[in-house]
C-alpha cells in the first residue's frame, strides 16, 4: 500500500500524542526510558545475543496492532477485527520463507525457546531421549538443560567439543548410538564456529532421530549467505528475531522439504508445527511483534544487510585475533560468526563475573560465560563473550576495533578478584577507559538512534 500524506499524517499525529501523553502522565517512566536512550548511545554494547533493534521495527512493535486479539491464523481467527493483523502475518510469513528458503514459516513464537518448544512437544513424549549440545562447551538452556523445562520433561543427554574447541561428530555419533535419542539438537549459543549441518542429519538418520536446528546466533549469517544453512537438511529449524535480525524479541519456525514428512499419525510434519503451537502450546500472538518481525525480516533480505553482514564476521574473527595478539586465551583460537569466547581465568586470573562488572564500569558490555573444564558455576564463571552485531551497526572500521581490543585487555588487566564474585579495578584505567568509550560512540552512533 501507498503511504499518502493523510495517512503518514494520522499515523505521525497518534505516536506525537502518545509521547506527549507519556511525558506527562508519566513523567517517571518518560525519564526511565529517556535515560535508557542515553545509556545505548554512550555504552559499547557486545553481548551477543543483542543487536540494536532498527527504530523502524521498534516503530512497529510499539505500534496499534497491540489493540488487537488475532487467536488463530490468518483467514482463520477465533476473534473478528483482524482483517489487517491478517494481511500483517501473511507479508511476515512470506517474507521469513523468501529470506530463508523455506517452505513454511511460522512467525507467532514469542520466543525461540517457545519454538523449540513447540518442537518437543509436538514431535516427542514426555521422557523420550534427547541429545543436545553441553551448557559448558556453548548449548543452550532450551536443548536439554536440567534447569530448563526440556531437561525435566525429557530425558536430557549432551555430546560436547573435542581439543581444538570444534564440535565433536565422533563423540556426537556414539552418544547417539548408546542414547537412541529421538531428537537431536543441532544449536548453540556460544559456539564460534561453523555448524556442519550434513554430518548432524547423517547421525539423526542413522539412529532415526529428528534434527532441530536452532540458529538464533547464525540466523543473519545464513540469510546473507555467510553460513550454510539448515533448511535443506534439518527437519525443523528454529530461531529468534532479535539477536541477528536486528528485529523484536520473538522467535520463527521454519521448515524446508520435510514440510511434507508425513508423521505416524498420518498429519505432516507443517501441520503439526502449525497446530503445535497454536493450540498446544500459545493462545494469541503478539501481533505488534509479528508487525516489527516482518519490517525486520523484509530488512534483512537487502544488500544492506549482507553488508552488515559481512562486517559482522570481519569484526569478530578481528577482536579474536587481536585479543590473541596481546596474549589472551580465544576459545577455539578464532570465530566463524560473530562470537568470541575468551578465557579470562587463564588469561587475567579472574573470574568472568568480576570480567562482566569491570568492563561495564567502563562502558564495555559482554557476558560472562562458561567454558570447557569450567571450575566455576553459571554465575561466576571462567570465561566472557563477545559479539560483533552491535559493532557492525555502528558501522566499525579496522581502527575502531583494535581500539576496543586494546582497551578490553587494559582493563581486564587492571582488575584484581578479591572473591569469586568482587574486584578492584585501577581508578586511573577506569576513568582513562570511559573517556575513549564515550569518543568511541560519539564518533561510531547507532544508525537512528
Amino acid at each position: 500500500m501507498t503511504v499518502t500524506s493523510d495517512h503518514a499524517t494520522r499515523l505521525s499525529s497518534f505516536y506525537e500524542q502518545a509521547l506527549d501523553s507519556l511525558g506527562l502522565e508519566d513523567p517517571t517512566l518518560y525519564g526511565l526510558l529517556n535515560d535508557e536512550l542515553g545509556r545505548q548511545r554512550q555504552t559499547l554494547a557486545l553481548v551477543a545475543s543483542c543487536s540494536p533493534v532498527t527504530p523502524a521495527a521498534l516503530l512497529a512493535e510499539g505500534s496499534i496492532f497491540a489493540n488487537v486479539t488475532a487467536e488463530g491464523y490468518p483467514g482463520r481467527r477465533f476473534h473478528a477485527g483482524c482483517v489487517n493483523v491478517d494481511q500483517v502475518e501473511r507479508l511476515a510469513v512470506e517474507r521469513a520463507k523468501k529470506a530463508f528458503g523455506a517452505r513454511y514459516a511460522n512467525v507467532q513464537p514469542h520466543t525461540a525457546s517457545t519454538a523449540n518448544q513447540v518442537v518437543m512437544m509436538s514431535l516427542l513424549r514426555p521422557g523420550d531421549p534427547i541429545l543436545g549440545l553441553d551448557l559448558d562447551a556453548g548449548g543452550h538452556l532450551s536443548h536439554g538443560a536440567s534447569v530448563n523445562i526440556s531437561g525435566r520433561v525429557f530425558a536430557a543427554h549432551s555430546y560436547g567439543l573435542g581439543p581444538d574447541g570444534l564440535i565433536d561428530y565422533e563423540e556426537l555419533r556414539a552418544k547417539a548410538l548408546a542414547h537412541r535419542p529421538r531428537l537431536i539438537i543441532a544449536g548453540t549459543t556460544a559456539y564460534p564456529r561453523t555448524i556442519d549441518w550434513a554430518a548432524f542429519r547423517a547421525v539423526a538418520d542413522e539412529v532415526g532421530a529428528f534434527l532441530l536446528a536452532d540458529i538464533t546466533h547464525i540466523a543473519g549469517l545464513v540469510v546473507a549467505g555467510l553460513h550454510p544453512s539448515p533448511i535443506p537438511h534439518a527437519h525443523v529449524v528454529t530461531t529468534c528475531t532479535h539477536k541477528q535480525l536486528y528485529g523484536p524479541r520473538g522467535g520463527l519456525i521454519l521448515l524446508g522439504e520435510s514440510a511434507d514428512m508425513r508423521l505416524p499419525d498420518g498429519r505432516t510434519l507443517e501441520q503439526t508445527m502449525q497446530s503445535g503451537l497454536f493450540p498446544l502450546i500459545q493462545g494469541a500472538p503478539v501481533v505488534n511483534s509479528i508487525a516489527a518481525k516482518a519490517y525486520a525480516i523484509g530488512a534483512a533480505s537487502t544488500p544492506a544487510f549482507a553488508e552488515t553482514m559481512s562486517r559482522v564476521r570481519v569484526l569478530a574473527a578481528g577482536l579474536a585475533e587481536h585479543l590473541m595478539l596481546r596474549g589472551v586465551r580465544v576459545i577455539s583460537s578464532g570465530t566463524d560468526n560473530h562470537i568470541v569466547v575468551a578465557d579470562v581465568r587463564t588469561s587475567f586470573d579472574i573470574t568472568g563475573v568480576n570480567a562482566e562488572k569491570a568492563l561495564e564500569e567502563c562502558g564495555i558490555l559482554v557476558n560472562k560465560n562458561r567454558i570447557v573444564g569450567d571450575v566455576h558455576s553459571a554465575r561466576v564463571t571462567s570465561g566472557v563473550r563477545f559479539g560483533s552485531n552491535s559493532m557492525a551497526a555502528r558501522r566499525f572500521d579496522a581502527d575502531d576495533l583494535a581500539e576496543v581490543a586494546e582497551l578490553v585487555v587494559e582493563i581486564l588487566a587492571a582488575t584484581a578478584d578479591t572473591s569469586d564474585t568482587t574486584y578492584v579495578l585501577d581508578s586511573a584505567v577506569r576513568a582513562h577507559a570511559q573517556r575513549r568509550v564515550q569518543q568511541i560512540c560519539h564518533r561510531r552512533p547507532i544508525a537512528g538512534y
